[in-house]
């Protein structure tokens, strides 16, 4: 019938209209090359890589003036250093590059459909008992502008900055948490990583966001959060200790000053978000398995 419709289109037009058929793959292509083309201008938007990419878009336009006005000199020296411009270019966007790659790999589809590192890693659900525990010590230590750095642990795995603290590996609970941001005490410096009920590691060191729109007034604690966010899905909690306001950061972006209220609502979502893969993974094994069954039948 489709083959029909276009012939008598064709006919009404005249024979020298092609009508280019549409297959399932060419709909697929068009899909993931607007996605990517979207991540990539996202990307830059958000980094300082923008300005860069200004500075690039200068230097085309003065090339292109130089095409048109035949100026040899220029042509000359731009096609023979080509090859070091892009070199130069992968050297000077290498955060950039990196970063965006380290979100790609963030994304959970992606991980749950091709299963990269040979495990079954999916969000750990923490109980309400630890959330409890986390905001009561987290704003009684705003009360007394105790500083603190506490990393909730999703789906993406924290140990290379695990390994940079002191393993503790104990349950959550509020006591412990004061006592170790505490001042003057061996494990006051640095952050708490936290997976599921149990708190991993104290005073690791976090990466430093190279944002420059992160305010001035913002010491080393929120940078080191805001770091972690954009290279993890992790939830990071901070206290200041100049000003004892409560801070999260997630995916690359600082709420500041929140309400306990508040701190709950995000912990909820994580609890909320880890529940609801636990129990998609677990539909897909039940039927892999019932699969699995009938054919053993």
């Amino acid at each position: 019938m489709n083959q029909a419709i276009l012939q008598s289109i064709e006919r009404f037009f005249g024979t020298d209209i092609y009508f280019p058929r549409i297959h399932f793959t060419d709909i697929l292509e068009i899909v993931i090359l607007t996605f990517l083309i979207y991540q990539l201008i996202r990307w830059i938007n958000n980094t300082k890589a923008w300005m860069l990419l200004k500075g690039i878009l200068v230097l085309a336009i003065c090339v292109l003036v130089a095409t048109i006005l035949r100026m040899h000199t220029i042509l000359y020296l731009v096609r023979n250093s080509i090859t070091v411009m892009a070199t130069a270019v992968v050297v000077v966007f290498q955060p950039e590059l990196r970063r965006a790659l380290e979100k790609l790999g963030e994304k959970q589809f992606l991980t749950s459909v091709i299963n990269l590192d040979g495990s079954n890693r999916e969000s750990i659900r923490f109980s309400d008992a630890t959330k409890r525990d986390i905001v009561d010590a987290t704003f009684a230590m705003s009360n007394v502008k105790t500083g603190a750095l506490i990393v909730v642990e999703q789906a993406i795995q924290l140990t290379e900055y695990e390994t940079t603290g002191i393993r503790v590996d104990a349950a959550v609970s509020k006591q412990l948490l004061l006592n170790i941001f505490e001042h003057n005490t061996p494990l006051h410096d640095g952050a708490v990583i936290m997976r599921g009920d149990r708190i991993i590691s104290a005073t690791s060191y976090l990466p430093l966001t190279d944002s420059s729109n992160i305010s001035k007034e913002l010491g080393t604690r929120h940078r080191a959060a805001l770091g972690l966010s954009e290279v993890s899905d992790a939830l990071i909690v901070v206290v200041s200790e100049e000003t004892g306001f409560v801070s999260v950061a997630q995916s690359g972006k600082l709420d500041r000053n929140i309400t306990r209220n508040e701190l709950e609502e995000w912990l909820t979502q994580i609890q909320i978000k880890a529940n609801a893969t636990s129990n998609w993974m677990g539909r897909i094994k039940g039927r892999v398995l019932k699969h699995a069954r009938k054919d053993s039948k």
